[in-house]
């Protein structure tokens, strides 16, 4: 029993002292839960080899990172590649205008922007109107031809007949949609389509802006928002839902989805349904404020519009139900590469800070099914970032991204 302790032992040491190729010293390590000092990370290939107290590490790199924190790359959960601000063009001018060819090359520098960031991972939300090119920029994201963060990317999503835009034109004119409408058991066809057309998941507007007055007011019944979870979950895949108004997001999460994305009519009561059933909330406060500015607002609090009032509001009944939040912005909304907007937002609306960085990382990572993701822990890949400061202290130090490694890459040292 000695002698095969004393074995092991040796192993261990040998791989430590074999050469890695990097070794990354920070002041700070957040591992994706807790904050630690005085730890190094080293890196073989693209994977994480050792990740704790300093130790004597042989590797052909030694990248100092005084003064930094080094956290796993940011998982941006809400995103619109195909998008640009609508202070810019307007969207349906964006849908309706713009060339697919277009808001693709438009997307090559939208995903560079947000890798430059700090984002290493980016789940898309709807092409909307460009059809399935957003499986192809993930494809090519793959394959080098350009960088940019792993996609998940959710192709068309789904709206009901009737629910989404672009509209207002008279009933003899026909216009490309954001979306994909189906209903009833044309559900199974559209989403197996999608999926058939490389969605990694599938996006479902749970509700829309056509009740009364333009309030929100669900779309789908709670049976064919089921429809859609059980096509989707036969093919190992999961749904998200586009909910704003109460009702809307109660028929999500009873059928089943496992995000909910907006939420702002959020009740407490459905809240604490979302939190009995495990389902993640991404408000996408940036997103609102930004339409909030371009609509006009000062950004001050004592003129805030409704719209933010209600963002407020929301979020406070989420966190007093305790719910799971998702870090993502939609960003598109306002421009690629400020996707931290969103964190440093989430935490001026009240959301913890440690839990907002466990959002961006270890937290979407487990929300996104992303086993080997979201933690600097030996095993995983090799997706890290560093941080002038420490964002515990200063949140808005993850505007000051100094050094990106995806998948064992380094793309941006300073």
């Amino acid at each position: 029993m000695k002698n095969t302790l004393i074995f092991f032992l040796l192993i261990a040491a040998f791989s430590l002292k074999a050469q890695h190729d990097y070794l990354l010293k920070p002041d700070h390590v957040f591992d994706g839960t807790e904050m630690h000092s005085d730890w190094v990370v080293a890196v073989k290939r693209n994977i994480i080899t050792y990740a704790g107290p300093a130790i004597d590490i042989s590797a052909k790199q030694t990248i100092e990172l005084k003064g930094k924190t080094l956290m796993p790359g940011i998982i941006e959960g809400h995103s619109h590649i195909l998008l640009h601000p609508y202070n810019e063009t307007s969207w349906n001018d964006q849908v309706l205008v713009e060339s697919v060819a277009e808001r693709s090359a438009r997307a090559v520098n939208h995903l560079k922007a947000s890798l430059m960031a700090g984002v290493t991972t980016m789940r898309d939300l709807g092409s909307e109107g460009a059809g399935y090119a957003d499986v192809g920029l993930k494809q090519a994201v793959e394959k080098g031809v350009i960088p940019g963060p792993r996609l998940l990317v959710a192709g068309k999503a789904i709206v009901a007949t009737g629910s989404y835009g672009p509209a207002g034109f008279h009933e003899g004119v026909t216009v490309p949609l954001g979306a994909e409408a189906a209903d009833g058991a044309d559900l199974v066809r559209v989403t197996r389509d999608q999926i058939g057309h490389g969605a990694d998941f599938i996006k479902v507007y749970a509700d829309y802006r056509w009740g009364p007055n333009g309030m929100a007011a669900p779309t789908f019944t709670v049976e064919e928002l089921k429809t859609i979870v059980a096509v989707a979950k036969s093919s190992g895949r999961y749904v998200v839902a586009h909910a704003s108004s109460d009702e809307g997001m109660r028929r999500a999460i009873e059928a089943g989805v496992e995000t909910i994305e907006h939420g702002d009519g959020g009740s407490l009561e459905t809240f604490r349904l979302m939190k009995e059933k495990g389902v993640g909330f991404c408000p996408t406060i940036a997103a609102g404020h930004s339409i909030s500015l371009y609509s006009g607002w000062d950004g001050s609090e004592a003129n805030e519009p409704g719209r933010i009032r209600n963002k407020k509001a929301s979020i406070n009944r989420a966190i007093e139900a305790g719910v799971t939040f998702v870090f993502g912005g939609d960003v598109g909304v306002f421009p690629h590469g400020k996707n931290v907007i969103e964190a440093i937002m989430m935490v001026e609306y009240g959301i913890n800070v440690k839990q907002t960085l466990h959002s961006m990382t270890a937290g979407n990572a487990d929300l996104f099914h992303l086993a080997d993701l979201g933690n600097i822990k030996k095993n995983f890949l090799a997706d890290l970032i560093a941080v002038n400061g420490n964002p515990l202290e200063d949140i808005t130090v993850l505007e000051q991204v100094s050094f990106v490694m995806k998948d064992g890459v380094v793309y941006k040292t300073n």
